[in-house]
């Protein structure tokens, strides 16, 4: 007889478990990109990089050619992580470059959760190389876009065929929270829900503004 446990399962993610890494945000790369809106597609990037940010997750921005070719990294990532330098590089697979493997090195954590553009290049490419050094790897699909609907997906099911998590950005900044008692990152996980979870944080919105009400508290029973 199976006997159920009030823990976690191990393949949950959590705040400290893993390296974050956010893959060229950036203008010339968000130009082709036509299987998601761009706007959704920055309001994405902008909720895992806050949800990240706040639950002090080991990030790792990196962009290709910014100087030269590709531009900055989109604002909305950039202003989660004030001062932090970016990993520039001229591989399309960021895992041949030398200053980013160095960096995951230094963190030390072998889950790499990956998000950016173009999902069937610069997403595969790291996404297949972690995964082949023994890494598991999760992907935010909706935070990662391509050349066309059919591009992306080709992409995720390739590397989910090969044993990548994919998981959504809504998807993600819940489960760093995962209990509506964790008071001390409760307003953080809200607001950012609020500002980019869609109907989701509209819902939230009204919840709190007609009811008062409180995910961390049950229910009280009528008398």
């Amino acid at each position: 007889m199976t006997t159920a446990t009030s823990t976690p399962g191990s393949n949950l993610l959590t705040p400290s478990d893993h390296v974050l890494i956010m893959i060229d945000f950036q203008s010339q790369m968000a130009f082709a990109t036509r299987s998601i809106d761009g706007v959704m597609l920055r309001n994405n990037a902008a909720l895992v990089a806050e949800a990240a940010a706040g639950f002090g997750v080991s990030t790792i921005l990196t962009t290709v050619a910014e100087k030269s070719f590709s531009g900055p990294m989109f604002s909305e990532i950039t202003n989660a992580f004030p001062g932090q330098k970016m990993l520039d590089r001229t591989s399309m697979n960021a895992w041949e470059d030398a200053g980013i493997i160095e960096r995951i090195n230094e963190i030390g954590k072998n889950r790499i959760v990956l998000s950016g553009l173009w999902t069937s290049v610069c997403i595969v490419g790291p996404a297949l190389s972690a995964l082949d050094q023994g890494f598991e790897v999760y992907v935010i699909a909706d935070a990662c876009g391509d050349v066309s609907e059919e591009a992306h997906e080709r992409a995720m099911d390739r590397m989910v065929q090969a044993g990548v998590r994919p998981m959504t950005s809504l998807q993600y900044l819940l489960e760093l929270q995962r209990d509506w008692a964790r008071t001390e990152t409760y307003d953080m996980t809200t607001s950012i829900a609020k500002k980019y979870g869609g109907a989701y944080g509209l819902g939230i919105i009204y919840a709190k503004t007609v009811f008062g009400a409180s995910e961390g508290s049950h229910a009280q029973a009528p008398e």
